[in-house]
């Protein structure tokens, strides 16, 4: 099943999606990012579904601001 992370940018919206193969895998790639990731306001998340549409659905509240979020300069 493949996996979605989501880097959200709390005070903006701003948000990143990054599709992998597992959530084994998305999951490792979180980590990673968490160890560098130095802003409080950027949440970082790995969610197993069966695709994005699903992700859009459970997890609504990163999307909910999508389409008027400026782009999220992701340092991580």
């Amino acid at each position: 099943m493949p996996a979605y992370l989501i880097k959200y940018h709390r005070p903006t919206g701003a948000l990143e999606v990054t599709e992998y193969d597992s959530l084994i895998e998305g999951t490792r790639a979180r980590h990673r990012l968490d160890q560098v990731n130095k802003d409080p306001d950027v949440e970082i998340v790995a969610i197993g579904a069966k695709n994005l549409e699903s992700v859009r659905h459970t997890h609504a509240r990163y999307f909910f601001r999508e389409k008027t979020a400026p782009p999220y300069p992701f340092v991580a």
